[in-house]
């Protein structure tokens, strides 16, 4: 969750300032527990909302405007209610609690749903083994443990007085009109296992809640099926169980007594693996508290990217071709580095470098005058220093952590309209095509961390302008398909750097946007930041 940037004036174009007062802390501020938003960005959302109540004051004077009745008493409540909320997030132990108790809301949540999936699967009187299989890949999608979905179901079974399934029976032909509707056998596919769960819920169109039928599209979307695909089978399963006439029964053929088949034994159900990326709000709370952040044996700040789903790319009008096809991206949990690489840092690896700063730049500016080879060889030095792998981002990891999960085209939001969001070629620099009416502070590279409000959905800083940050892969179009942590070409003639410089116009700033250059290639506003693997 994120507030839009800018926030939009009109209230009946933005849905978010309902949230003023609700129980959930982070959700007044336009946040999510799950995001572990960072103290500036929590200093910052308040700032942004006290502002947007703020210019609503007229309306108090205004009762018959349609606005002021839409905000009614916000206008009073809402400074009180995100000031309680920012005081209580940006309190240690206040937000310990708090997230606690969400994390726990959670897990019942997902527990509850499980119980209502695990109603379906019992309702022939037994639990079989690929129900049950099905059951924990259901569970583990929101994020619950294996060990923990078996204890429940055990304690479940008992409670219920229901058994599992003791034997294999051999298979039966099919009748012909369960053949005909295609409903006896599965391939395997998602809608097939959907329509045999439907058929063990035994419900008919009368007999079927609100709540079963939300439950039953919970299911089917668990499955991989879209909210509309498993809406259509239920009406469809609907239709056949009130519409079709029971089939006749088949004759009996008589033929030469054989042997009866031995049944297969019944093995206990293995624990299936759990999805290869879960990136549901239980999961990734999860994660954080498995993976905190930690500081690397140079100094710099570690920061954990949650796993998550992205489009990767962009068809707007100043997008490049090579920024196509959109490309749907999953990715598991990493850690990013909040900052770019300082010359501090990298110094502790090559105190040589010292020679080669820009002219006046700092401890805390971004190292620069590397290549992609001396980045990879930092990375080699800082993780034999640990029990971490570091190396550079991979562009799909560099993209996601640069703009989230919400598509948005800059890290912190829709437009680069003013001064404090990134260092880029603006009023100070004399390129030709310099943005004459921003003046971002700056005339060359800044310290990193000068730029707060630029902040990323991740929490990292200085992913737009400052300097181009050194990828993984090496360049390559993009396919198109849908994948699960790509890793691009790792050969070719040129190495893919993505974010801009202070050298660079706006439009090279945002998330989606590439560069390249030759392996060796190094310059005053090319440095790099790390991630290290969970």
């Amino acid at each position: 969750m994120s507030l839009p940037s800018p926030l939009p004036d009109n209230p009946t174009r933005w849905e978010g300032w309902r949230g003023y007062n609700s129980p959930d802390l982070y959700e007044r501020l336009g946040l999510s527990f799950a995001d572990n938003p960072s103290g500036e960005q929590i200093e910052e959302n308040c700032r942004q909302l006290l502002i947007w109540w703020q210019k609503k004051l007229p309306l108090k004077n205004q009762p018959s405007n349609p606005l002021s009745q839409m905000l009614r008493s916000g206008i009073d409540e809402a400074p009180r209610y995100l000031v309680e909320a920012r005081s209580g997030l940006l309190n240690g132990e206040t937000r310990r609690r708090i997230d606690e108790e969400l994390h726990g809301r959670a897990r019942e949540t997902a527990f509850s749903e499980l119980s209502k999936f695990l109603n379906f699967a019992v309702g022939h009187g037994v639990l079989t083994r690929e129900d049950e299989n099905n059951l924990y890949h259901i569970g583990a999608a929101s994020g619950l443990q294996v060990e923990e979905m078996k204890a429940f179901v055990e304690a479940e079974l008992q409670s219920r007085g229901i058994g599992r399934q003791k034997k294999v029976e051999p298979a039966a032909a099919p009748a012909p009109e369960v053949a005909r509707r295609g409903r006896a056998r599965s391939d395997g596919s998602p809608a097939d296992e959907f329509r045999r769960l439907l058929r063990l819920s035994k419900l008919s169109e009368d007999d079927m809640t609100d709540d079963q039928r939300d439950a039953l599209c919970n299911m089917g979307e668990s499955l991989g099926l879209t909210g509309g695909q498993a809406e259509d089978l239920i009406d469809e399963f609907l239709e056949e169980e009130s519409g079709l006439p029971p089939a006749p029964p088949m004759p009996v053929m008589k033929a030469a007594p054989a042997k009866a088949p031995v049944p297969a034994p019944v093995k206990e159900p293995a624990p299936p693996r759990s999805p290869a990326v879960n990136v549901s709000p239980l999961a990734r709370a999860q994660e954080r508290a498995d993976h905190p952040n930690f500081e690397n044996a140079a100094g710099g700040e570690m920061l954990l990217t949650p796993s998550g789903v992205f489009d990767m790319g962009s068809t707007a009008p100043e997008a490049a071709p090579n920024e196509q096809p959109i490309t749907r991206v999953t990715l598991g949990c990493f850690y990013i580095s909040r900052f770019p690489v300082t010359n501090a840092e990298y110094e502790k690896f090559d105190p040589a470098h010292k020679s080669r700063r820009m002219p006046g730049a700092g401890d805390l500016h971004p190292v620069v005058y590397v290549s992609s080879l001396d980045a990879v060889k930092f990375c080699e030095w800082l993780s034999a220093r640990g029990r971490r792998k570091f190396r550079l981002p991979t562009e799909a990891e560099w993209e996601y952590a640069a703009r989230g999960m919400d598509g948005r085209s800059f890290p912190w939001g829709e437009k680069l309209n003013r001064g404090d969001f990134a260092n880029f070629a603006d009023s100070n620099t004399g390129f030709a095509w310099r943005d004459p009416n921003i003046d971002d502070g700056y005339p060359e590279s800044s310290p990193v961390g000068a730029y707060p409000r630029g902040v990323s959905p991740c929490g990292a800083e200085d992913m737009a302008g400052n300097v181009w940050e050194w990828c993984l892969d090496f360049f390559a179009d993009y396919k198109g398909r849908e994948s699960t942590n790509p890793r691009g070409p790792t050969q070719g003639a040129r190495r893919i750097y993505r974010g801009g410089s202070w050298k660079s116009r706006s439009s090279s700033l945002r998330a989606s946007a590439r560069g390249f250059n030759v392996p060796t290639y190094s310059s005053n506003d090319v440095g790099f930041r790390i991630v290290a693997e969970t």
